[in-house]
Order: structure tokens, then sequence, then C-alpha cells
């Protein structure tokens, strides 16, 4: 993907989500980081360029990618723009694990679950399996359910 023109991700902002807004930018590029939907050498959209997609205050857009920029993911290049540094996770958008999830999540739809459902249920399962690898600490389901509904459109 480095070197493509045009934006890489397109960020989408869920008011009505409870997440700050800027922390919706950074958990959406960090699973674009995951998915491999960006990858090192990737430039993020201009702050403009996002304000103008999203309708949100510039500083907002400023303060998540500083955040991004504190973690490591990315590096601003004066003048030039800011950049992915590095990627997360080893599971590519077209994972076999990505086709089942799908088709698991159509069943899903088609059973009449709605997506709070899902989510409820995801995060159960995230719950059930990472619960012993993580004894004693937070196991991410608050923020995988706040960054899955704020995702949309990322993928």
């Amino acid at each position: 993907m480095a070197g493509d023109t045009g934006p890489v991700i397109e960020f989408r902002i869920d008011r009505s989500s409870g997440v700050a807004t800027y922390l919706q930018i950074v958990h959406q590029t960090e699973q674009a980081l995951r998915l491999g939907l960006l990858e090192p050498g990737d430039k993020l959209p201009t702050a403009r360029e996002v304000v103008e997609a999203t309708a949100i205050n510039p500083n907002t857009v400023l303060k998540a990618y500083r955040e991004l920029e504190r973690s490591g993911l990315v590096e601003a290049r004066r003048g030039l723009g800011t950049f992915v540094r590095r990627s997360l996770g080893s599971s590519p958008a077209d994972s076999p694990l990505r086709a089942e999830l799908e088709d698991w999540t159509r069943r899903a739809k088609e059973a009449g679950l709605d997506r709070e459902d899902v989510a409820a249920l995801f995060g159960s399962a995230l719950d059930a399996h990472f619960r012993t690898a993580q004894a004693g600490t937070t196991t991410g389901t608050e923020r995988t359910t706040s960054t899955t509904s704020s995702t949309e459109g990322t993928a």
C-alpha cells in the first residue's frame, strides 16, 4: 500500500457512541493497522481532509495524531504529513478468519440479532477466551465494543 495515492483510511465518526472523537480516530487507525489496511510508509489523511470529511474540529484530529505519534505508530514529517511507522497485529483483512467472521456475522443478522447484540456476543466470547491470558487486567472488551461501533466503513 505504501506509495498509493488517495486516502488509505476514511474515518467514520459516531457522535452517539459515547467515545471521544479523537479516540475514535485513534481506534480506527489501530484497527486499520491490525488488519493490514495501513502499512508502514502509508500517509494518513491531512487534518484538513479529515475535517472536511467528518465536520470535526481540526484540533481533535491533531490530538488523535499526537496520541498515535506518542505510541510510536505514526510520525509527523514537517511539511509532508503524517506517516505510518509500524503495523499492529498479524491478521490481514483477507485472512480466512475474517471470512469466517463475516459469515458468522451474516448468519447472526439473518437470525434477527442487531449490531449491539452481535457486539455483546462477540465481547463475551473475547472475555471467555482471553480472560485467562490476561488475568488481573482489563480484557479489552469495552474498547473492542466501542471501537467496533465507531469503525464502520474503515474496512
